[in-house]
């Protein structure tokens, strides 16, 4: 480190390195809550529009499921002025959290990189100045229809975003949610992206516990995990093991995704069916995993209706 590294930068560096000379162990319990003191969110990914939206609060509530928070995939972008404003009052009415991805970013990009073999990595890259602009427009675009959340999954885009943000550019309550495509494997990556600007952090579905430890190590903020996971992104199913990973990562937000079901982005008319049908079956998933959740680690708090920190949309 030379001498003109900040010292809460040095110091984090510090704490990271000697980490690594460490055997991992069984980690201690988190000590960081959420605002309202809860351990722990539910989040449904892949909720492509107000009818999916729909479903999911017609589903949870048939099971009895508080869902905090919902995120969609195929961007802000393709959903009209109309659909982000329902989607908007949805949320509000629930004190739920939507989150949308910003677009355009690489994988539908002219360029062919993210579609290469080795390329899937490039997919969530906001490609040249032209998309920085198309994006931040995006993010304006989707705010002016009271949406306060956005999924992001470019480094740089992030703090563009944030610093927007802080000279009163975009509304001082927008979360910024890096995505699972921009996930960080290691403690250093997690605490760069958070001086960047990142509200909320989508981690690997297959970090041990004593791996998230190391992240929670260094940082309060809330980690977002795949509980379980797409196809894409490793079709991990950890269901029953959610009380322990909430024990450690506190404040966690809970995700479901769904393993063996086909790709939705981006989605429209012609995959409604499956989306109405996936869309069920996670949040039927996430009532299973809270069961055991209940059955193993019953002292976990979650969150309620419009919680503190939560992005509720300002229709």
């Amino acid at each position: 480190m030379t001498e003109g590294t900040p010292a809460n930068i040095r110091k984090s560096t510090e704490v990271v390195l000697r980490m690594g000379t460490q055997p991992e162990t069984s980690p201690p319990p988190s000590p960081h809550r959420f605002p309202d003191g809860a351990h722990f969110r539910v989040e449904i990914p892949s909720v492509e529009g107000p009818e999916a939206l729909g479903a999911v609060f017609e589903t949870a509530d048939e099971l009895g499921l508080l869902v905090n928070r919902v995120s969609q995939g195929s961007g802000a972008m393709m959903l009209s002025e109309h659909e982000l404003r329902e989607m908007a009052k949805i949320g509000a009415d629930r004190g739920t959290e939507v989150s949308l991805f910003v677009g355009p970013r690489d994988e539908w990009d002219l360029g062919a990189s993210s579609r290469a073999p080795d390329g899937p990595g490039f997919a969530g890259r906001v490609r040249g100045a032209r998309q920085l602009r198309y994006a931040f427009e995006d993010v304006q675009r989707a705010g002016e229809q009271g949406i306060r959340s956005f999924l992001v999954a470019d480094s740089g885009l992030l703090e563009v975003l944030a610093d927007s943000q802080r000279r009163g550019e975009l509304p001082s309550e927008t979360v910024w949610k890096v995505s699972a495509l921009l996930a960080p494997t290691n403690p250093a990556t997690f605490a760069q992206l958070e001086r960047l600007g990142a509200s909320t952090i989508n981690v690997p579905s297959d970090m041990t516990l004593g791996q998230l430890g190391e992240l929670r190590s260094v940082s309060e903020l809330p980690i977002d995990l795949y509980v379980e996971s797409p196809d894409g992104t490793g079709g991990i199913v950890r269901g029953h093991e959610v009380g322990d990973l909430v024990t450690v990562a506190a404040p966690m937000y809970a995700k479901f995704g769904l393993r063996n079901s086909r790709g939705l982005y981006p989605s429209g008319l012609h995959l409604r069916n499956d989306l109405i049908a996936i869309t069920r079956e996670k949040v039927r998933r996430a009532a299973i995993a809270l069961e055991w959740l209940q059955r193993l680690s019953p002292g976990l708090v979650q969150s309620g209706p419009g919680a503190k920190g939560l992005g509720v949309p300002a229709p």
